[in-house]
This record gives structure tokens, C-alpha cells and sequence, in this order.
């Protein structure tokens, strides 16, 4: 639900409305309440559904990609109904509609996937032929490298109708963002958490990013008191990869930067739905170049790839 507004309401945060996301709403709540000495009551959360949660008969990849996870929010940002919008990074399109800025981030919590099953303890234990359920092309992609012989069924909405799911025994696993389990205090239902070197997350996963409009000087000001340095850069790099390869929903696409020191090390990914093919692109240099760095892996892997291996929505 959302919160009332009072007369003393300094900032309106917009969110979707399921259960892991007003977590994340609640948590920027807290941190600029607190980087503001002020009650958390005095930040407003609205809640806003979006095109993405009302569709739940098809994937996504079908229906217009990532956008519709937030258009709803970003056109009230940009009305003026809410001063910021609280996302999970990895439904953020690379290209946002003009007058809107990603102006932090919140500290990264854990990237990985988690293997969730009561059948095996292992993804490469599952029986063969078992059922693996995922709206994820990704996730799709990189559990058919491993195993070809597993089917892929499609599993919609969120993390507890998933889980909901499985118990009821639609499929035979999933595999979940070990970041949403934990913000849910759910971790203790992750099988086994899939290692990054096998198992490459989507960019952006485990990152909450906030958004506002680019000429709101005084909202930037708060939110960038909040934001952390190493999860932008490594954001940067992450989401300019991205970008140059267009982001395409339908192709799957991996990437994770890592900071350290003045550091930053990159892996990137596209593969094949089918698994039957996968380019892989590392980089290091300095965090000064971050963006500059993820464009020139994105680069390398369109070329390398061609245009046919890229499948257009």
C-alpha cells in the first residue's frame, strides 16, 4: 500500500507494487531519511503499476522488452506526480526518455543467481529431460550451455508466485536473483547460488538505481548523498555495454563489472537462446574509463558476431 502524503512531505518516491520492489522503495526511504535526519514518514512512497506487471500471458521479449517495467513510473517522474523513482537496475532500458538521469545507486548487494529445486541440489544433477522455469532469455541461454537436454518452460510474476509455483510442482526448478531472495528474506530457499565465472548475471542485477528528473537540482543533491561509488562504476561499465549492443531483449546478454581500487575488471556476454553458441569479451583498466570500457567490449562483440546472430524484437 501506499503511504498517505502530509502536509510535510519532502519527497515522493515512485515504485512498483509487488513485494520485492516496495523492499527496495523502503530501503532509499530509509537512507535519505536518514542522510536527511528526518522522519522516514516525511518520504512519501507511491506505488504505480506498470504495463509490465499487468502482462503476465507472455514473455516479455514479446510484449516490448524492458521498458514496460517502467514507463508508467517515468512518465509520473516526469509529470511531477513523484520526485524520484526506485528500480532494479536490471529492468532499465539503456536509453531513458529525455529530462530523466539515473542519478545513484544504492550499494550492490549480491549479483548471482540462485538454483532453486527439490528434485536436484545441482543444475547438472537435474534428471534428464527435467523442466527448468524462466522468463529469462538469459537465464535460458546459459542453463542450455550446461545442459541441452533440460526443457525450458515459461514462469511469469513475482519472486513468491514463482517459488509458489515450483512447490506446486509446474516445473522441476528456477533459478532466481539471489539479491531479490535475500531483500525478501528468502535465501533460505536457493538450492545452491550459481558461481559468476558459469553462470554470468544480467547487467545491472543486485543493483537498486534511482532516477529523477535532470533538471531537479534539489532531489539529484539528496539522492547522490545516498549513492555508492563503486556500484556506479561499475554500472557505467555495465550499461554501456549494453547499450552498444543495443540491449536487445530477445538476444541474450550478460555482463559484470568489478571495482577494485581504481581498478575495474569486465565480463561480457551474448549467447545463443538455444545455448548452442556464446562470445565472451573481458576487459581491465581504470575505474576512470569504465564507460569507455564497456562500449569498446560491446563493440568487440558485435563484431565479432555479425548481425545475424542478434535476434531483433
Amino acid at each position: 500500500m501506499a503511504q498517505s502524503p502530509t502536509d510535510t512531505t519532502l519527497l515522493r518516491i515512485g515504485s512498483r507494487g509487488s513485494a520485492l520492489a516496495l523492499v527496495q522503495a523502503r530501503e532509499v526511504q530509509s537512507r535519505l531519511a536518514k542522510a536527511c535526519g528526518l522522519p522516514a514518514e516525511r518520504i512519501e512512497i507511491k506505488t504505480i503499476r506498470t504495463t509490465g506487471d499487468m502482462i503476465q500471458d507472455r514473455p516479455l521479449a514479446e510484449a516490448g522488452g524492458k521498458g514496460l517495467f517502467t514507463k508508467e513510473i517515468e512518465e509520473a517522474l516526469l509529470a511531477g506526480a513523484i520526485d524520484l523513482a526506485v528500480h532494479s537496475s536490471k529492468d532499465m532500458p539503456t536509453i531513458l526518455p529525455a529530462g530523466l538521469v539515473l542519478s545513484a545507486f544504492l550499494p550492490r548487494e549480491d549479483a548471482r543467481d540462485a538454483f532453486i529445486s527439490r528434485k536436484a541440489k545441482t543444475l547438472r544433477e537435474l534428471p534428464q529431460g527435467a523442466v527448468i522455469g524462466t522468463a529469462s532469455l538469459r537465464r535460458q541461454a546459459l542453463v542450455k550451455r550446461l545442459r541441452s537436454d533440460l526443457a525450458i518452460a515459461p514462469l511469469r510474476g513475482n519472486v513468491e508466485t514463482r517459488l509458489r509455483k515450483l512447490e506446486g510442482g509446474e516445473m522441476d526448478a528456477t533459478i532466481l536473483a539471489v539479491a531479490g531472495l535475500k531483500r525478501l528474506g528468502l535465501l533460505a530457499a536457493a538450492t545452491m547460488v550459481l558461481d559468476i565465472d558459469e553462470f554470468l548475471p544480467a547487467v545491472g542485477q543486485g543493483a537498486i538505481g534511482i532516477e529523477t528528473r535532470t533538471d531537479d537540482v534539489r532531489t539529484r543533491a539528496l539522492v547522490a548523498d545516498i549513492g555508492d561509488a563503486d556500484t556506479a562504476i561499475a554500472l557505467a561499465a555495465e550499461r554501456a555495454f549494453l547499450s552498444v549492443l543495443d540491449g536487445s531483449c530477445r538476444t541474450p546478454i550478460a555482463g559484470y563489472a568489478r571495482v577494485s581500487g581504481i581498478r575495474i575488471h569486465f565480463r561480457g556476454m551474448i549467447a545463443k537462446t538455444d545455448g548452442s553458441e556464446a562470445l565472451e569479451v573481458w576487459r581491465e583498466g581504470s575505474v576512470a574509463d569504465a564507460a569507455a570500457l564497456g562500449a569498446d567490449a560491446g563493440r568487440e562483440l558485435k563484431d565479432r558476431a555479425g548481425s545475424g546472430f542478434f535476434v531483433r524484437g
